[in-house]
């Protein structure tokens, strides 16, 4: 059976991703940071359904809390088959009110972890002869968004870093990808008014946000398919092309 990490796991996308994942025969790792009730929660509505996910709690931006982590997956797991450093946080504000430490964070969590993550898992990976790194970044890494000036730049750093690692992880069997999700119906986009919403809707040729699911498939997709690497698969709907 093959194994999984999904950071920030707990919700949205990385919950849906979660779910795909398991339904697929996979032994799933959950990751999730500081909301242990809502992991719990959803472990609970894994198990109802007759999975049984593992939680492992760590701020993937705090470099000792991940070697922690990891220490302990890797004593009960030879191995990670498949990475997805989904963890994410974005902040909404113009760029004369972005703090340095708002920045800092933003960077930590959406680039840092991925970092660290990877880091992580590519000895065992290489060791093993294969296996696969998937990103979340976000069309917004690609094209940009205004008054998220800090999230924009630190998916389009996930975007950069994957292109990197995959070459250099690529001779020895490891597959580094992206997956770039447009406007997704999740909670971080909660902020949004219902008329934003509807204009966004309107600027998406398959006319509807975006799920989970639809992402979650592209991650799995990513996962089976052993030819494809150094890929950013834009999971939009025609958003922004």
């Amino acid at each position: 059976m093959k194994t999984v990490l999904v950071t920030g796991g707990t919700k949205g996308i990385g919950k849906a991703v979660a779910a795909e994942f398991l339904s697929k025969g996979y032994e799933v790792i959950i990751n999730y940071g500081n909301d242990e009730e809502a992991a719990l929660a959803t472990q609970a509505e894994f198990n109802m359904l007759g999975y049984c996910p593992v939680l492992m709690r760590a701020d993937v931006g705090d470099e000792s809390q991940i070697d922690d982590m990891f220490a302990e997956i890797f004593r009960n797991y030879d191995r990670i088959d498949v990475l997805v450093n989904n963890a994410g946080i974005s902040r909404v504000n113009v760029i004369q009110d972005t703090t340095a430490a708002e920045w800092d964070r933003i960077f930590a969590v959406n680039v840092r972890g991925a970092f660290l993550c990877s880091r992580a898992v590519a000895d065992r990976m290489i060791v093993a002869g294969g296996g696969c790194i998937i990103n979340v970044a976000s069309v917004w890494g690609e094209v940009g968004a205004s008054c998220e000036v800090a999230y924009s730049a630190s998916k389009a750093a996930l975007i950069g870093f994957t292109k990197a690692l995959s070459k250099e992880l690529a001779p020895s069997g490891v597959r580094v990808n992206c997956v770039s999700p447009g406007v997704i119906d999740t909670q971080m986009n909660a902020h949004l008014s219902s008329e934003e919403l509807e204009d966004l809707t309107e600027q998406i040729p398959l006319g509807r946000l975006g799920s989970g699911e639809d992402v979650a498939k592209a991650c799995l997709f990513l996962a089976e398919n052993g030819y494809v690497t150094g890929e950013t698969l834009s999971v939009g709907g025609g958003f922004a092309k």
